[in-house]
């Protein structure tokens, strides 16, 4: 055989060596871990959004100006 294709067939092999055993280490650490979705920052959650301070002139869009539906009257 080609010295090349060992080399292939044993990169191949130290592979799925490598692919089962972080597969099995990961199973065990996920049937060992939390139940609960908890994530584990701890702390007090605040679900709020920031009040944040704009510039003068400029606005959210959720608080511009109504547009009223009637159109404006044209002067000629």
């Amino acid at each position: 055989m080609n010295s090349l294709v060992i080399d292939l067939f044993m990169c191949g092999v130290a592979y799925v060596i490598l692919i089962y055993f972080v597969a099995t280490m990961t199973k065990n650490s996920l049937r060992r871990g939390n139940s609960s979705n908890d994530d584990g920052d701890g702390g007090i959650e605040n679900f709020t959004p920031p009040k944040i301070d704009l510039p003068p002139g400029v606005i959210w869009p959720s608080d511009s100006p109504q547009k009223s539906r009637k159109p404006e009257p044209i002067d000629y």
